[in-house]
């Protein structure tokens, strides 16, 4: 059987839709270690009277990356976050 019965555009948007699946259970995974960062970070703050910076610097990376996927699912943009491409900076 042959591929040409699926027009191009319509085949790339099922391949997208592909991705999105993906996508929408990292941001599930992702939520869940926001989350327990919250937490540990709440914990931290408590014993040591600051927060901690690594810890800062990830969350800053890691809701950077949850928005990446947000721009992906809702069609914002046509690039595919990690780990298709590299993993977003803290911008700090």
């Amino acid at each position: 059987m042959s591929n040409d019965l699926i027009p191009a555009d319509q085949r790339s948007l099922w391949i997208r839709g592909l991705y999105m699946l993906l996508m929408a259970l990292i941001l599930q995974l992702c939520g869940t270690l926001l989350f327990v960062l919250a937490v540990i970070q709440f914990l931290l703050s408590l014993l040591t009277k600051a927060p901690n910076m690594r810890l800062t610097d990830f969350s800053r990376s890691l809701g950077r990356y949850l928005q990446q996927i947000a721009w992906f699912l809702t069609f914002a943009s046509e690039e595919l976050p990690f780990p298709f491409n590299d993993w977003p900076s803290s911008g700090v």
